[in-house]
């Protein structure tokens, strides 16, 4: 397999000016619970402000994900829900790590 070189097309933040109204920058500490073969787990963040509709852009952790999917979203008012799946052929249990998240409301 080849390896991918990263290039930056364009780097700032003037393209999302006049898309969003609110924006959130969230860093946080999880300590997820193991995730058995093909099971699914959720955590969730307490983040003020935030609302049914707003969008979570990305979410980033600071160990390495061993296999495991992950998605996160607004849940309720003030919540945000990181449910984690476990495809792999045995359960995984990450150590606490950093998590940060970018929330954006749309116009």
């Amino acid at each position: 397999m080849a390896a991918a070189t990263a290039i930056t097309s364009r780097r700032g933040n003037d393209q999302f000016r006049g898309l969003f109204t609110d924006t959130w920058d969230v860093t946080c500490t999880l300590d997820s619970a193991s995730v058995a073969t093909t099971a699914t787990a959720t955590d969730t963040v307490t983040v003020p402000g935030v609302a049914l509709g707003d969008m979570v852009l990305g979410m980033a952790i600071g160990v390495s994900e061993a296999g495991l999917v992950r998605r996160a979203y607004v849940s309720a008012a003030n919540t945000v829900t990181i449910v984690t799946y476990n495809p792999t052929a045995s359960s995984v249990d990450l150590a606490s790590t950093t998590l940060n998240l970018v929330i954006v409301r749309a116009l």
